[in-house]
């Protein structure tokens, strides 16, 4: 019989030889561990060869491929170019280093593969209690609702959705926004807020210019005085706002805002609070973090990142919200297929799908619970402390030395600082340090962020790492010396 009259009636696409694939899942699983636990004798990051982007540039495949040739492909190709982050020294964009059992967790939800969108069965109640153990760590009400989301974008995208027709006084579903409240609603933020929340509102029809940057203090958190300036004027002029965004750690210095002024000021105003708390709400588990997330609990919503500093693979955010109400008739649409049922597959009476834009859902929960029942949240709690310490710790080592300078308050666990010598214009201390920062990475030697603070250069290293140890920074900031002194020194000579 032809190829093209083969019989497929019983084809599928699982394994033909089950004892074959099971032995190479195995190789794969020994692989993992050995890549995982040998990270320090790798380089953070490399470039990836031309030879090997080309082997990656190929037309759609037609015909089957073994999948251990498959396997040996995302070995040799794939595997030795990543991002990085979970090294020990990567302290670039602020993100989480993984766990082992966040890993496995990943695994079996694609095993699994359930549908998070809705239906009775174990992966919704695995959800819902991941959910409940967010709400009792921000120490929200139990009849809060939330909702895992791919990050924290969409975390602060839906609780902006649920603000937006709160406050707006009128059914804005059905209406959406009209020339009568067109450039009429506004919202309060510090310059430092995440530009996601821009993002956020531009898309909810409100417009960037609805959204007020509130200029900062010193220590780079939201200037109240000027922000009730702001409030008074606006009120003025006509227009209407409607809520306040505080951050709980900018995503520049880790600055905190005063929550509970804030939350006073929204009580006062009648405006919505919320918490953008994507890099530092989850600090709530340390105890010398604590106490400067004070008045988060006030806040009616919160954005959290889960996959920052508790460490969960890509993607986990989460978003809380007290008015559960609110929240349920922000989203909710039933289709006649999706109505529910007393019993069965079909019935429960909240669905995920009804607080949030996604039908299609991932079984993210699985990874967190998971992770979070393997450490307990104590253990997280002390890592936090532990990135928070470090992160002072290169705060002294920068003060030991008369060519680094510190450029803002540490935040958190953010460190902003610099290569400095007293005899170079700023625009070569800027060029110095951005070649600093490339030949740091481009040896492999660490990854570490960047971002300019009134107009200055500055490298920004972000701790949010569990893996990292103290001597890692005592090699970072060797070597930005080593490397500072030899630039500077060609410069001028």
């Amino acid at each position: 019989m032809g190829a093209e009259q083969q019989d497929v009636s019983q084809e599928t696409l699982d394994p033909t030889n089950w004892e074959t694939t099971r032995k190479l899942m195995h190789q794969m699983i020994d692989d993992a561990i050995d890549y995982t636990s040998n990270l320090r004798q790798r380089h953070v990051w490399e470039q990836m060869p031309l030879e090997k982007i080309k082997q990656l540039e190929t037309p759609l495949p037609q015909e089957s491929t073994n999948l251990e040739q498959v396997y040996h492909q995302f070995k040799n190709t794939i595997l030795p170019f990543p991002m990085g982050n979970i090294h020990p020294r990567f302290w670039a964009w602020y993100m989480g280093s993984g766990t082992v059992s966040g890993f496995l967790g990943d695994f079996w939800a694609s095993v699994m593969n359930p549908n998070l969108g809705g239906g009775n069965h174990a992966g919704h109640k695995v959800e819902e209690q991941v959910i409940n153990w967010i709400k009792e760590m921000m120490r929200f009400p139990p009849s809060s609702s939330g909702l895992l989301v791919s990050g924290g974008s969409m975390a602060n995208f839906t609780a902006l959705t649920v603000a937006r027709n709160i406050k707006l006084g009128y059914d804005v579903r059905q209406k959406g926004i009209t020339k009568e409240t067109a450039n009429k609603f506004v919202i309060y933020g510090s310059s430092e807020i995440h530009s996601c929340n821009q993002k956020a509102l531009e898309i909810l029809g409100l417009g960037a210019e609805s959204l007020h940057k509130i200029p900062v203090n010193a220590d780079y958190t939201i200037n109240l005085a000027t922000l009730e300036d702001q409030i008074t004027k606006d009120k003025n002029k006509g227009l209407v706002p409607f809520a306040i965004i505080g951050t709980s750690g900018t995503i520049n210095t880790g600055a905190i805002d005063d929550l509970k002024a804030l939350s006073n000021i929204c009580k006062r105003e009648s405006l919505w609070f919320h918490v953008d708390g994507a890099i530092g709400a989850v600090a709530v588990l340390s105890d010398i973090a604590k106490p400067q997330l004070a008045g988060i609990e006030l806040a009616d919503s919160i954005a959290l990142d889960l996959h920052k500093w508790l460490h969960m693979p890509f993607e986990a955010g989460c978003v809380l919200i007290k008015n559960h109400e609110a929240h349920k008739n922000t989203f909710s649409v039933i289709p006649e297929y999706l109505e529910k049922h007393d019993r069965g597959l079909g019935s429960g009476s909240d669905w995920f799908s009804e607080y949030g834009l996604q039908l299609s859902r991932r079984f993210n929960a699985l990874k967190i619970w998971m992770s979070l029942k393997e450490h307990g949240a104590k253990k997280f709690g002390r890592m936090i402390t532990k990135n928070i310490n470090q992160a002072h710790y290169l705060g002294r080592l920068i003060k030991d030395h008369n060519q680094l300078e510190l450029l803002a308050p540490i935040g958190l666990d953010i460190v902003c600082f610099r290569y400095h010598v007293n005899y170079l214009s700023e625009e070569k201390l800027n060029a110095i340090n951005r070649e600093i920062k490339l030949q740091i990475e481009e040896q492999g030697l660490a990854m570490i962020g960047y971002t300019s603070l009134q107009s200055t250069y500055c490298l920004r290293v972000a701790i949010a790492n569990h893996r990292t140890r103290y001597e890692d920074f005592d090699l970072l900031v060797n070597a930005i010396l080593e490397i500072g002194v030899r630039i500077s020194g060609s410069l001028n000579s």
